[in-house]
């Protein structure tokens, strides 16, 4: 069974940046042709999605994050990755990656991203 493993969160003054990656526990066929999200959840809150690749070179990003926040991927190394900049304290959440296609999905353990002064 492929698993998704998180890393990269951790505690960031506001301003500051963050890269999370997301890579597969094995090489995952056709990685290229999954769609690729990132979701976020604060406490108290429910899950929501910040950034996607719903289809190669389409990008949906949340109001809240966009022009901030950057998708991408290395499909070679069934990786992904999200590039977050100017920082705030209400980026606060843990941050859990996604990817599906067709009826195949995975979701990674999540990683705690904290931005606090």
């Amino acid at each position: 069974q492929v698993q998704l493993v998180a890393s990269g969160g951790g505690l960031v003054q506001p301003g500051g940046s963050l890269r999370l990656s997301c890579a597969a526990s094995e090489p995952i066929y056709e990685f290229g042709f999954y769609a690729i999200e990132w979701y976020r959840q604060a406490p108290g809150k429910q899950r929501e999605l910040v950034a996607g690749e719903p289809e190669l070179n389409v990008y949906k990003y949340s109001e809240s994050v966009k022009g901030r926040f950057t998708i991408s991927r290395d499909n070679a190394k069934s990786t992904m990755y999200l590039q977050m900049n100017s920082l705030k304290p209400e980026d606060t959440a843990v941050y859990y990656c996604h990817i599906l296609r067709f009826s195949n999905h995975y979701w990674g353990q999540g990683t705690q991203v904290t931005v606090s002064s």
